[in-house]
């Protein structure tokens, strides 16, 4: 095992981990407001990229979250609400009351079924569905420079990245132990396979 020159302890020893700890809390903060400043951003390049004063005047009070839903019901379309929230981790409340909305600016429309008028299909409009490819092709955009971001670094880094992102969603920062899956006894006994 490494020992640090200065103190004797072994070169992960939580001593010498707490700064780099802190530094990454730190760092997960500033990731995540920036993350939120880049709606406006994407925003901003939408309306850059469109010819249509309509959608570039919907933009300005469609939230994110509509988008997605949008995005789901162009992706699927003709879905219903209960197909959009399993396939996006959408809550059905949630999804409900953003179709309502959706509906109201115009970009879906509801559809019913002939043998079954409880349930409700949605559609894009015209509007939706130009207002859906816009938003394909931010994403193809933001997939293009996130590629471009991580194609500096190695493969050895990339494969931490994904362990830490992997390890990340099962994580419950508020619970720790409760987030701890039966690999990470294993995990901690031998060194990490990057």
């Amino acid at each position: 095992m490494a020992h640090t020159p200065n103190n004797g302890r072994p070169a992960g020893s939580q001593d010498s981990k707490e700064p780099l700890i802190r530094q990454v809390i730190t760092l997960f903060g500033q990731v995540q407001r920036r993350m939120e400043a880049e709606d406006d951003e994407e925003r901003q390049w939408m309306a850059q990229n469109c010819d249509n004063a309509a959608i570039v005047g919907l933009l300005k009070d469609t939230t994110v979250t509509e988008l997605h839903v949008l995005d789901a019901i162009g992706r699927l379309e003709p879905v219903n609400g209960i197909t959009v929230s399993r396939q996006f981790g959408i809550p059905k409340g949630s999804v409900s009351k953003i179709t309502r909305r959706l509906t109201a600016k115009g970009l879906i429309q509801k559809q019913f079924l002939p043998n079954n008028k409880k349930e409700v299909l949605f559609r894009t409009t015209p509007l939706g569905q130009e207002l859906f490819r816009l938003h394909e092709a931010l994403h193809r955009q933001m997939e293009q420079g996130v590629v471009r971001f991580l194609q500096k670094y190695d493969d050895v880094e990339l494969r931490v990245l994904v362990r830490i992102l992997q390890d990340s969603l099962h994580a419950s920062w508020v619970n720790p132990q409760a987030s701890s899956g039966p690999d990470d006894e294993a995990r901690e006994a031998e060194p990490p396979s990057v």
